[in-house]
């Protein structure tokens, strides 16, 4: 890393701090090596400057829409930040060909499912493009969510600090168990993915994966010695 881009990742974190309350305890439950998944919500822009920041120095990239790099100074930080451009709406052959590439070198690959920002915090419906780049690679997924600042530009106009709190979970991989993957399977696979980031989500936050009950994990593997995600929070909800 240059002294310039350690300058900028400074600088970054620290504007992130300012601007926002960041709660990334949880963020020392990512791995320090090894090829990662990491599957996430999207609300806003803001997320790419908090999460890169604060996941450093582990290396990280990330899809970001094609049209973010007519904006100089994204376009600048996103090369920086290892940001990989996304075609929506179709099928970007290249891009997920660039993913896989980036997991060869022990890197994280960031993913949002739901493939665009909701801007009011609740879940989307998941696309499965991640679903072919962990069959292909085999590399773990560890749902991370992001939530409370929903909010930001608001408060940035009433001059407040915007909460920005950061949840980990349990890490997994998809198998599909000799299935043929089908459109079927492959949509059975991201709903059970999204269900995993759902459950680290307060409930207001978890749109159509708010009925925890409904989550299958039948292409899911977790460790042996690990709970999954889902069925930690439907305990945990069952004493409230």
């Amino acid at each position: 890393m240059t002294l310039t881009n350690r300058l900028v990742n400074a600088t970054m974190k620290r504007l992130s701090r300012i601007l926002c309350r960041v709660d990334d305890e949880q963020v020392a439950r990512i791995p320090a090596q090894g090829p990662l998944i990491i599957v996430s919500n999207h609300i806003n822009f803001i997320e790419p400057l908090v999460v890169y920041t604060h996941l450093l120095p582990r290396p990280m990239a990330f899809f970001a829409k094609v049209e973010s790099w007519d904006n100089k100074l994204t376009g600048y930080l996103f090369d920086m930040w290892g940001g990989i451009p996304l075609k929506r709406g179709s099928a970007d052959i290249g891009a997920i060909r660039l993913g896989l590439e980036v997991l060869e070198t022990d890197t994280i690959l960031a993913v949002a499912p739901e493939g665009t920002r909701s801007g009011d915090g609740v879940l989307g419906k998941g696309h499965p493009g991640v679903v072919i780049m962990a069959l292909r690679s085999g590399a773990p997924l560890l749902p991370m969510v992001c939530y409370r600042h929903e909010g930001f530009w608001d408060n940035i106009s009433h001059l407040r600090r915007t909460d920005f709190r950061i949840a980990v979970g349990q890490p997994f991989t998809l198998q599909a168990n000799g299935a043929t993957v089908t459109r079927e399977v492959r949509q059975q696979m991201i709903n059970e993915v999204m269900y995993q980031m759902a459950a680290l989500l307060p409930p207001s936050y978890r749109g159509p994966y708010a009925n925890l009950s409904e989550a299958t994990e039948t292409y899911l593997r977790f460790p042996e010695t690990s709970v999954s995600n889902v069925q930690q929070t439907l305990d945990r909800e069952a004493l409230l």
